[in-house]
């Protein structure tokens, strides 16, 4: 017997409740009790003042980051279908500043990045220039050095003219080899488009040891990238390239189209950006990320008729049906100091919206 449906709209504009995503209450909830806190530590801008990260807690957390990285981009709706922007690929940068472990890059983003589409992976590289023998320090360890940690990350200009900086990636960079050497900044480019107003994309590159002591940090200081010499032109300049998709041939599967949310839209996945640095609870206790696309499910389902309410159908609504996590580094307050932990958040990225009925996943 066939059995026909009616349509029940239950579009929600704004999250209601986990099933459909995180809103900031129940992100506050969920991070409490994953860290077993009754509150939300009380924290000042002074903690982060001369606040050092420890190597072992960036690595770790570097490590999360790239994994999860790796994990979104296995998903189906993004394998094999990245491509360069036509024309624009290669973002050439300037350099503001530069010195023997510092840099400060700038990059036009203006007209960069196609309407209706998204950016899934962007790259920057830097040419490293081979090494000149002469500037090598004089060895006073019996551990050999071999490598300089290069960081990247992401500089925000705050409303009262200081800067905040994001970890964006960091890696061991081989001393003696020279070529282009390419960091993920993918993370970089998501913070600037959710909260750029006007301007360019501003990173910043730092040089350090491998390792902590003077010989390692005097050995990092050889390493030399073309963008640090102003005497260096065109060749080896700082680049930026961007892998976009084309939402409209590519869009994934149940997401919501752009700016056509009615009272009629069926389940689909929106767009939903948490700031971590404009949250008054998170700005000073949540250290990186700057914020993440967490996405939420809106919109409603067919209902079953009355007939399979008999059957034990219950009401279809709009929920989550795939997640994923979110690596975070945070402040934890003991006593008159504070530490930095590194840990990763179940569930804090919708991937997928389907329609629940009973708790069961119909998609």
């Amino acid at each position: 017997m066939a059995v026909s449906f009616s349509w029940v709209v239950t579009c929600a504009l704004f999250i209601a409740s986990p099933a459909s995503g995180f809103s900031e209450k129940g992100l506050k909830q969920m991070l409490l009790e994953k860290l077993g806190l009754p509150e939300v530590p009380v924290l000042q801008k002074t903690d982060l003042e001369n606040l050092v990260i420890p190597e072992n807690m960036r690595n770790k957390y570097m490590t999360l980051l790239k994994r999860h990285r790796v994990k979104r981009r296995a998903l189906p709706s993004l394998a094999g279908i990245l491509r360069g922007i036509p024309g624009n690929a290669d973002i050439s940068g300037d350099v503001l500043y530069s010195d023997a472990t510092r840099q400060n890059l700038i990059f036009d983003m203006e007209g960069r990045i196609p309407e209706n589409s998204e950016v899934t992976m962007a790259e920057l590289k830097l040419f490293k220039k081979p090494l000149d023998m002469k500037n090598l320090p004089i060895r006073q360890s019996q551990r050999p050095v071999m490598n300089a940690r290069v960081s990247v990350y992401w500089v925000q200009l705050q409303d009262n003219g200081t800067n905040r900086t994001s970890l964006i990636d960091s890696r061991l960079v081989p001393i003696i080899e020279s070529g282009w050497k390419n960091f993920d900044v993918t993370q970089a480019v998501h913070f600037w488009l959710k909260t750029k107003k006007t301007g360019p994309m501003l990173l910043e590159i730092w040089i350090e040891g491998e390792r902590l002591g003077n010989y390692a940090s005097e050995m990092a200081k050889v390493v030399r990238f073309t963008s640090q010499d102003p005497s260096d032109k065109a060749l080896g300049k700082p680049e930026l390239v961007l892998y976009t998709l084309n939402l409209e041939e590519y869009g994934g599967p149940g997401d919501c189209k752009e700016g056509t949310l009615t009272e009629k839209t069926i389940c689909c996945r929106q767009e939903h950006y948490i700031n971590f640095r404009e949250l008054t609870w998170t700005q000073y206790w949540i250290i990186e990320p700057a914020g993440y696309q967490a996405y939420h499910c809106v919109g409603g389902c067919r209902q079953p008729k009355n007939l399979l309410r008999h059957f034990g159908y219950g009401e279809r609504t709009c929920a989550v049906v795939e997640s994923s996590p979110l690596p975070m580094m945070y402040l934890v307050k003991k006593g008159n100091y504070t530490e930095i932990e590194v840990a990763e958040f179940p569930n804090m990225i919708v991937e997928k919206c389907g329609c629940i009925m009973d708790n069961i996943a119909v998609v």
